[in-house]
């Protein structure tokens, strides 16, 4: 299994940045556009909570798939959690983690752990091209979501 870790300090309140980080919406204005991710059914607008399900669709790697995710824990503000029930991976947690460092600043830090299908192939490419992607994602979406919250 593979553990990627994001963290990034935002000047907005913690309760902003958590909702705005559940916001189906906002997540898909902050991803990769090449990727073409959009929701295609649960939650499919608006803030996500406690055992909902959200399906996205997108391209990676030029193959069109579909994920669903569940929200498996939720404490606002503090994390939330969203869990894979159906799609590509063998198993994939992404945990959303918020502190409050002060009124107007939060850390926010994303642990993302997943793991491939496909036995040793998976396992070859978690570590040669997978890592290096879901982190570049990650930062990528936590770089626009820091722009939106702090305008």
């Amino acid at each position: 299994m593979i553990e990627v870790v994001t963290e990034i300090t935002i000047q907005a309140p913690i309760e902003k940045c958590f909702d705005y980080a559940r916001d189906i919406d906002v997540h898909t204005q902050t991803v990769w556009k090449h990727t073409r991710e959009r929701t295609v059914s649960g939650v499919t607008s608006g803030k996500i909570g406690a055992g909902d399900t959200v399906t996205f669709q997108a391209t990676h790697f030029g193959v069109r798939q579909k994920l669903t995710s569940r929200i498996v824990h939720y404490e606002r503000p503090h994390i939330f959690v969203d869990q894979m029930v159906k799609g590509a991976f063998r198993s994939m947690r992404h945990e959303h983690h918020f502190r409050k460092l002060d009124e107007k600043t939060t850390y926010m830090r994303d642990t993302l752990k997943f793991e491939a299908p496909l036995g040793v192939l998976g396992w070859a490419a978690e570590r040669l091209i997978l890592k290096r992607y879901m982190y570049a994602f990650l930062q990528s979406r936590n770089r626009k979501l820091k722009a939106l919250l702090e305008r």
